[in-house]
Order: structure tokens, then sequence, then C-alpha cells
């Protein structure tokens, strides 16, 4: 059985908006993508090209992990994320792939 996280959890601590880059259909490179420190992604348990769940003041979106070494600890770029603003704070999120709620689960009677 799991409770709850201490506050003090490195994996769930918010993030700074810094960058923001919103692209045209015509762009070679599109879609959502989150640049961050690598020890910040270390920290989370993510590598780079994973999908990861940034959950923004507005609403959640996965997108691609970057690493950027010249962002700052604390510090993420983000690439066609919808409700997210630089300077507003974010979550970066490794999914849980192994729990598939309670939709997913077999049912026996």
């Amino acid at each position: 059985m799991t409770g709850p996280r201490p506050k003090d959890d490195l994996r769930n601590r918010p993030l700074r908006v810094v960058g923001f880059v919103a692209t045209r259909p015509a762009d070679a490179e599109r879609g959502p993508m989150v640049r961050m420190n690598p020890e910040d992604a270390r920290t989370r348990l993510l590598v780079a090209g994973e999908l990861a769940w940034v959950y923004g003041p507005r609403r959640h979106e996965l997108a691609e992990v970057r690493l950027d070494e010249s962002l700052a600890r604390g510090d993420v770029s983000l690439r066609d994320i919808v409700g997210v603003a630089p300077s507003e704070l974010v979550r970066v999120i490794k999914p849980d792939l192994d729990d598939r709620g309670a939709a997913g689960r077999a049912r026996f009677v």
C-alpha cells in the first residue's frame, strides 16, 4: 500500500517555464516537447526521447522530453503545449504505465 508522497519529493517539484515555442504547420519539427536540464530529468527518472506528462495551471499534456544543459536547474522550455505561458510553473511527471486504472482491470465475479 502506498501513501501520499512526502512534500520534499524531488520527482514532483514545480519547474518554471522560461521559454515557449509555437510552431507552424510548415515547420519540420512540431508537436509537444519539453526541454529540461539533465539533472531535473534524472531526478524524475526521465530520459531523452521519452514521453512525460506536463501539468500546467489549466491543463495537462503528454510531451517528448529533450535534455538541454544550457537550461538552469528548475527551468524548462516548452514547445506546442497549450495552456502554459512563460514564467508559470509546471510539473513534469513520468507516466505510470503499470497502472491501467479501473477501466483496464479484469473484473471477476
